[in-house]
């Protein structure tokens, strides 16, 4: 059935937009495209550092409220599929994106042992203006290769926060502010892993995790599409 919607309904290369044969979720050439964060690691949001560097520059001067992350891309190779994908109706690009990140990190996400996987939400009226919300779809993705459930609306983001991109680097902090909410607390968690799609100052991850260990999580780590380079 899925071959035959693929033929009606062609998915789209997520490097190029062309249509794809049934079966294809990327073109050959495009496959060789987005870059893996290269190694050395920060060992706290897994930004690509200098050799001999243990955490990127924001990691040293900003407190985390999360434990680790790690980012599959580096978002200069992704970033105008990334853009695509989130405001040109391209929900297929997650699905790809979203079973390369748990092939790429299978080890680390068994490792962890999390209760659940919890994408990053949208405020109700972006993602209704959008049709799907990114991090949900990679994160179904990534529970579909390793088991590990997600919890959707445990986190709810009644803010309507305003474009970080175009924000400085004090703004974004304030414009994270009180973002996030829990839709009730009656689940207990111990380990959760965030999903989102792009990394970059780790304010809106941060403000998630602070409200996940606010309620008694342990351990909150996250998982993104890609990421900018460490200063």
């Amino acid at each position: 059935m899925n071959k035959w919607m693929d033929f009606f309904f062609p998915r789209h290369c997520p490097i190029c937009d062309a249509a794809l044969l049934p079966g294809e979720r990327i073109c050959a050439p495009c496959g060789k495209i987005p870059q893996i964060v290269a190694r050395p690691h920060c060992e706290k949001c897994g930004k690509a550092v200098k050799e001999g560097e243990v955490y990127c520059f924001d990691c040293l001067r900003n407190p985390r409220a999360f434990d680790r992350g790690f980012s599959l891309y580096e978002y200069k190779s992704i970033h105008d599929s990334v853009a695509t994908y989130k405001n040109m109706g391209r929900p297929e690009y997650g699905e790809y994106y979203g079973a390369k990140m748990a092939e790429f990190f299978k080890d680390e996400l068994e490792r962890l042992k999390a209760d659940v996987l919890i994408p990053i939400p949208l405020h109700p009226a972006k993602e209704k203006k959008r049709g799907y919300n990114q991090a949900l779809i990679l994160a179904e993705e990534i529970s579909k290769a390793t088991r590990i459930p997600v919890l959707k609306d445990y986190l709810i983001r009644p803010k309507r926060t305003k474009n970080q991109k175009s924000l400085g680097r004090k703004d974004r902090q304030n414009n994270m502010k009180k973002a996030f909410q829990l839709h009730g607390n009656d689940v207990k968690l111990e380990t959760v892993i965030l999903v989102d799609d792009i990394y970059t100052t780790g304010n809106t991850i941060g403000a998630a995790a602070a409200v996940l260990k606010s309620v008694g999580v342990e351990h909150v780590y996250f998982i993104s599409l890609a990421t900018g380079r460490g200063l």
